[in-house]
C-alpha cells in the first residue's frame, strides 16, 4: 500500500486552535492543572482537561477520542499512580500516557516528593528511558506554570519552523476542505462529562437513528453536540459531518444543504436526494445538524434519508422535538449550581459546573480571577439566578472587566425579575436567558446597541468590510472597529480566522435577539437593504473571474461568502426586489454550476414566481427563474413540457434583448432534446451549433467552450467519434486560452477517454495526468475520480493488475461519497479491468483490499509520476 505523503507539522488559524491534552491525578494536583490551565491559555491554545465535576476515572474510550482529537500531551506526576479501574491492568494515568500516539509530542513534568507510589515511580522511569518525550521537574504550582508556558512556546516555535514550505499551499483549496468538518471550540468545555457520555452512548447502541438535543437557546446544545460528536469518532469510521443549518430558514434547502456539506455537488443530472443515498449507502456516519428548529417542518426528509441509508446517524440540536419515526430525545439539562441557599466552594475539586465555568471565562479578562471568601456568595448567587445557562453565565462572566461580582449579583437582582415578565410567551429557561441578553445590551453605549442589532441581518459570519458598508449611514459608522471589539469583550460577538480573513459571528440566539430588536425600532427593511446592496456589489465583483484566470480564488471567495450569498437573495425576494434577485442569481451562474448549487437556486426562483402578483418582474427575471427552475427538471424528468418551457425562456431573453444568455437557454433545450429515449439529434445539434456560434460572437468563451463540451458528448454517443474530437479540442482550446480550469478539466476528461477507446493509450495518459493535476488544484473531486480511473485504464492496458484495481476502488469510493455517477458510454476502464480479473485474479483481489483503504491524497500519489505529484503534495495535505 503506497503510503501518504509526509505532513509538514502546521500552524493553526484561530478558529483551529492547538489543543493540549493534560494527564494528571485530578484532586492531588488541583492546583498544578490550574497552573498548567492558566499557560497553556495564555498562548491561546485551547486545553484539553477531564477537569472539575469529572469522575475520577473517565471511560477509556472517552479519553481515547480526546487524545485522538488533541495535538500536545502534557503530564504531571506528583506522589499518586491514580486509582485502577475495575477489570482494567494499570490506572487512567498510565493508559492517557499509552494511548498518546507516538508522534504526538510529550511535556512530562514530575513534582518534588518525599514519597511516589511504586508503580509511578516505573511509570516515571520508563518516560525517563523514551526519547520521544520531554521531561522536567519542578516545585510548585507557580514553578510549573512558568515551566510549561516556556516549553509551549519553544514547541510552537520550533513547529512553525518545520511547517515552513518554499510555497504556501493555496488557502482557498484549504479552506474548502474545512467544509464539514466538527468545529474545535473556541473555549474549554465544562461540565458535560456526563452529558457526553450518555451521548455517546445512545449513539453506540445504534438502535436510534435521530438523536436530538433538545434544550432552549443558550443551554449548550451546540457544544455538546460538538463534544459529543469528536468523543464519538471512532463509532462512524467512515466520517463525521458537521451541518451548520443557522442560515437556513426554508426546509426546501436541507437536502442541498446536507449535499455541501457532505461535498456532494448538484449539477443538476440526478435528484439530489438520491445523490445523498448514494454517497451515505453503507458508509457508517454521523451527521449532526446544528439548529435545526428553523426547518422543523422539513424533519420527515430525514426519516427519507435514513430509510434509504440505514448505516447513517443524525445528531440534532434543536430548540423543539422533531416528532419523527426513530427520533430519541436527549433533553440538555443547565449546569449544576452551588446546592440550596449558600456560597461557591473555594475548593476547585468541589465547585459546581456553573460556577467553574463562570471562573474560567472571568479569567480570559483577569488572569488572577478566582472564588474567594468575598465573592463566593455573589457568584453562587449569579449562577443560580441564571439557572445555570451557559451562555447566560458567559455573559456575565464578561462583565468582570467592568463590574465585580457583588455588582454582577446586584444588577441581575433587579433587573431579570422584571425583563423575564415582559417576555413571559416563552418557556421558562429560555425567557432567562433572553432576559440576560437584554441585561448585558443594556450595559452597552446607543451605538454598540444599534451596531448588535444592525449585525442581525448577517447570517453565519462576516468580514469588517461588510460591517462598515452596512454602516455608511449609521450613527456608529465610523467607529466600527472599536464597536465590534467592545462586543466581543462582552462575549455578544465571536471572531476567528477563516481562509486568512478575520471574520466574525454571532450565537444563533443572540442574532434571533437582534434581529428582533431591529424589526422592533422598524429598521429591518433598511438594514437588509443596505446588506444586500453590498453582496450585490460584491459579486458583481467577482463574477467576472469566475470564467477565466482568477476561476479558484473566485469560487473559493463566493464559498467564504455563501451564507451571506443566501441571506442576500433571501433579503432581495423578501423586500420584493424581485428583478435585483434574479439578477443577482443570474450573476453567479458559473458558480452555481461549479460549486454544485442548483436545487438551492431553485428553491429560490420558484419563491419569486410565486411572489409576481405582489411585485411585477420583468420578461428577462422571469426567463432566469424559469431557466433555474427548469434545470433539474432537464436532466432528471425531460419531457416536450421541459423542452417547451425552455424554448420560452429563449423567447424571453429575446426579447429582453439578451442574445447571450438566449444562446445558453437555447443550448440546455437541446440538452433536454437528448434525454429523451426517442433522441431528436438532429434538431439537439443545430441548437447546439447556433448557440456556439451566437456565444463566440458574444464574447462568452466559457458558455463557448461548456456548449462545445455538449456537442462533443452528442456526437461521441451518435458514433461520430472525429467531430467528437474536434470538438473537445475547440472547447479546451476555448477554455485554455482564458484559464477556465473547470471546463478544461472537463473537456479533458472527456478527450482523454475518447483517446484512449481509440487505441491512443500515450496520448490519453498524458492527457488523464494533466486533467487530474488540474481537478486538484480546484479542489474538484469529481473530476479527481475521473482522472483516477482514466490512469486505471492505462495501468489495465499495460497489465498492471494490482495498481489498476486500486484505482479503480479508489476513484469509486471517491463516487461513492460525493454521489457522482457516469453514463456508461463515457467509462473506459473496466473493460480492461475485467481482462485482468480472468488473467491475474489474485493480484486484482489484492489491489481492490488496497485501494478501499487509500486517501485521496495516496490515491493520487499512486496514479501519479513522482515529479507530477510532487506539484500537489501540499495541495493534498489539506483534504
Amino acid at each position: 500500500m503506497v503510503t501518504g505523503p509526509e505532513r509538514a507539522p502546521v500552524i493553526r488559524t484561530p478558529d483551529q486552535r492547538i489543543r493540549v491534552f493534560v494527564s494528571s491525578t485530578l484532586r492531588e494536583l488541583a492546583d498544578e492543572r490550574e497552573a498548567v490551565r492558566s499557560a497553556v491559555e495564555r498562548l491561546r491554545l485551547a486545553p484539553v482537561m477531564f477537569e472539575l465535576g469529572a469522575r475520577p476515572h473517565p471511560p477509556r474510550d472517552l479519553y481515547r477520542s480526546y487524545l485522538a482529537q488533541s495535538d500536545v500531551f502534557i503530564g504531571i506526576y506528583g506522589a499518586s499512580y491514580g486509582w485502577i479501574a475495575p477489570d482494567e491492568d494499570v490506572s487512567g494515568l498510565e493508559d492517557e500516557y499509552n494511548l498518546a500516539p507516538a508522534g504526538m509530542p510529550k511535556l512530562i513534568y514530575v513534582k518534588d516528593t518525599d514519597t511516589r507510589d511504586e508503580r509511578l515511580k516505573d511509570l516515571i522511569a520508563r518516560i525517563q528511558a523514551d526519547d520521544t518525550a520531554a521531561y522536567l521537574h519542578f516545585h510548585d504550582a507557580r514553578d510549573l506554570e512558568d515551566h510549561v508556558a516556556g516549553d509551549l512556546a519553544m514547541l510552537l516555535a520550533e513547529r512553525f519552523d518545520e511547517s515552513r514550505a518554499p510555497e504556501a499551499p493555496d488557502t482557498g483549496a484549504a479552506q474548502v476542505s474545512l467544509v464539514g468538518r466538527v468545529p474545535v471550540p473556541y473555549t474549554t468545555t465544562i461540565g458535560r462529562e456526563g452529558d457526553i457520555d450518555a451521548v455517546r452512548t445512545l449513539l453506540a447502541r445504534g438502535t436510534d437513528r435521530v438523536v436530538s438535543l433538545i434544550g432552549p437557546g443558550g443551554i449548550g446544545k451546540s457544544r455538546l453536540a460538538i463534544e459529543s460528536a469528536m468523543a464519538s469518532g471512532d463509532l462512524f469510521p467512515d466520517g463525521v459531518y458537521f451541518v451548520l443549518l443557522e442560515g437556513v430558514l426554508e426546509p426546501g434547502l436541507l437536502l442541498p444543504t446536507i449535499a455541501y456539506y457532505l461535498g456532494i455537488r448538484d449539477n443538476g443530472e440526478a435528484a439530489l436526494e438520491e445523490r445523498i443515498a448514494h454517497a451515505l449507502a453503507d458508509r457508517r456516519v454521523l451527521i449532526v445538524l446544528d439548529n435545526f428548529e428553523q426547518i422543523v417542518d422539513a424533519a420527515p426528509v430525514l426519516v427519507r434519508l435514513y430509510t434509504v441509508a440505514p448505516t447513517a446517524t443524525f445528531l440534532v440540536t434543536s430548540r423543539i422535538v422533531l416528532r419523527i419515526r426513530g427520533e430519541r430525545v436527549y433533553d440538555v439539562p443547565p449546569l449544576t449550581t452551588p446546592a440550596g441557599e449558600g456560597p461557591a466552594s473555594l475548593d476547585r475539586t468541589a465547585r459546581s459546573a456553573a460556577v467553574s465555568l463562570f471562573v474560567d471565562r472571568a479569567r480570559a479578562i483577569d488572569s488572577q480571577f478566582d472564588v474567594t471568601p468575598d465573592n463566593a456568595r455573589d457568584l453562587a448567587d449569579i449562577c443560580r439566578r441564571l439557572e445555570g445557562l451557559p451562555l447566560a453565565i458567559e455573559l456575565a462572566a464578561a462583565k468582570v472587566r467592568i463590574l465585580n461580582p457583588a455588582q454582577i449579583a446586584g444588577r441581575l437582582e433587579k433587573s431579570l425579575p422584571l425583563l423575564t415578565a415582559a417576555v413571559r410567551d416563552l418557556p421558562e429557561r429560555h425567557r432567562t436567558m433572553r432576559a440576560t441578553i437584554d441585561w448585558s445590551v443594556s450595559l452597552l453605549p446607543p451605538e454598540q446597541r444599534d451596531l448588535l442589532e444592525d449585525l442581525g441581518v448577517f447570517a453565519t459570519r462576516f468580514t469588517l468590510d461588510a460591517v462598515e458598508a452596512l454602516g455608511e449611514d449609521r450613527p456608529w459608522g465610523g467607529h466600527a472597529i472599536d464597536a465590534l471589539a467592545a462586543l466581543a469583550d462582552g462575549s455578544l460577538v465571536k471572531q476567528s480566522e477563516l481562509g486568512g480573513r478575520r471574520v466574525f459571528s454571532l450565537l444563533a440566539i443572540v442574532r434571533e435577539y437582534a434581529l428582533d430588536h431591529l424589526k422592533e425600532r422598524g429598521d429591518a427593511q433598511r438594514v437588509r437593504r443596505a446588506h444586500a446592496d453590498y453582496y450585490r456589489g460584491l459579486v458583481q465583483q467577482i463574477a467576472p473571474d469566475l470564467g477565466g484566470r482568477g476561476q479558484a480564488d473566485a469560487v473559493a471567495r463566493l464559498g467564504l461568502e455563501l451564507p451571506n450569498l443566501r441571506a442576500a437573495v433571501r433579503h432581495l425576494v423578501y423586500t420584493n426586489r424581485l428583478d435585483d434577485a434574479g439578477d443577482f442569481a443570474w450573476c453567479l451562474l458559473i458558480y452555481w454550476w461549479i460549486s454544485g448549487f442548483f436545487a438551492e437556486v431553485r428553491v429560490w426562483m420558484l419563491e419569486l414566481l410565486e411572489k409576481q402578483h405582489e411585485q411585477p418582474i420583468t420578461p428577462h427575471t422571469r426567463a432566469i427563474a424559469w431557466f433555474f427552475a427548469l434545470w433539474g427538471e432537464m436532466w432528471q424528468r425531460p419531457s416536450e413540457q421541459v423542452v417547451a418551457g425552455l424554448g420560452e425562456c429563449v423567447r424571453l431573453f429575446r426579447e429582453s434583448g439578451d442574445e447571450d444568455a438566449a444562446a445558453m437557454a437555447l443550448a440546455a433545450r437541446a440538452t433536454a432534446r437528448v434525454q429523451f429515449s426517442h433522441l431528436d439529434t438532429d434538431k439537439a445539434e443545430a441548437e447546439l451549433r447556433e448557440a456556439v456560434v451566437t456565444l463566440r460572437e458574444r464574447g462568452n468563451t466559457w458558455a463557448e467552450a461548456i456548449t462545445e463540451v455538449s456537442l462533443g458528448r452528442l456526437a461521441w454517443v451518435r458514433g461520430a467519434t472525429d467531430d467528437a474530437l474536434a470538438h473537445f479540442d475547440r472547447a479546451t482550446s476555448v477554455a485554455e486560452s482564458r484559464g477556465d480550469l473547470f471546463t478544461t478539466s472537463v473537456a479533458g476528461n472527456l478527450r482523454s477517454r475518447l483517446n484512449f477507446q481509440l487505441g491512443r493509450i500515450e496520448e490519453a495518459e498524458r492527457e488523464f495526468v494533466h486533467t487530474l493535476l488540474l481537478s486538484v488544484g480546484l479542489h474538484y473531486e469529481e473530476g479527481v475520480a475521473y482522472g483516477l480511473e482514466g490512469v486505471c485504464a492505462v495501468a489495465a492496458a499495460h497489465g498492471e493488475a494490482w495498481r489498476a484495481s486500486a484505482l479503480a476502488v479508489a476513484a469509486g469510493e471517491i463516487r461513492r461519497r460525493i454521489g457522482i455517477f457516469d453514463v456508461e458510454a463515457f467509462t473506459v476502464h473496466t473493460p480492461y479491468l475485467e481482462i485482468l480479473r480472468g488473467r491475474d485474479a489474485q493480484s486484482v483481489e489484492a489491489g481492490e483490499i488496497a485501494g478501499a483503504e487509500l486517501t485521496v491524497a495516496e490515491a493520487v500519489q499512486l496514479a501519479l509520476p513522482e515529479h507530477e505529484f510532487s506539484m500537489v503534495a501540499d495541495a493534498l495535505r489539506a483534504w
